[in-house]
């Protein structure tokens, strides 16, 4: 069985819940993942907490090849969830770590407002929306159509609003 996990844009919630991160009001890197091996997306998705008098914002989904962003915290072991089989192994840690490279030019999550990267090679858009800020969205690829995410690429949940809300994002991923 493939190893599978799950990352939100948050810190491992313990003795409290998991912290809601604002969009900003300009293009900003809600999430980003860094692996050092393939990884196939089955299940992603969103949360807003915005005003129903609000325009929707742009969300995507989108393998940047080699390019990151930087974004203001980076993820601990901890953050990376094992999810489904029991016996996937815990990501290990630093920017060579598995599955996921861990730091701010890695894999991580904003807070604030991130430098996005210089995009001159061309990117693969795995999902593209238009959302309202208050509601849900989730989408799950069909097994056998996940989308796939080379090593060494990035994969990043961008939102664009013009007027900033909070969100939340989670990615489900399996290697193998």
């Amino acid at each position: 069985m493939a190893a599978s996990y799950l990352v939100f844009n948050s810190a491992d919630a313990t003795t409290s819940s998991a912290v809601k991160q604002p969009t900003g009001t300009s293009i900003r890197t809600m999430l980003q993942l860094a692996p050092n091996v393939p990884i196939k997306v089955f299940e992603w998705g969103c949360s807003f907490d915005g005003s129903a008098a609000a325009t929707p914002g742009q969300v995507e989904l989108i393998d940047t090849g080699t390019v990151p962003a930087t974004v203001s915290t980076a993820f601990g072991v901890n953050d990376v969830q094992t999810f489904v089989a029991s016996e996937s192994p815990a990501n290990t840690s630093g920017t060579a770590g598995t599955p996921l490279g861990l730091g701010t030019a890695f894999s991580g999550f904003a807070t604030a407002a991130t430098t996005e990267g210089s995009y001159t090679a061309p990117t693969r858009m795995g999902d593209l929306q238009l959302l309202p800020p208050t509601a849900p969205y989730l989408k799950q690829f069909p097994l056998g159509r996940e989308f796939w995410v080379p090593a060494g690429h990035f994969l990043h949940v961008r939102m664009n609003f013009g007027t900033s809300v909070n969100a939340y994002c989670y990615v489900l991923f399996e290697t193998g």
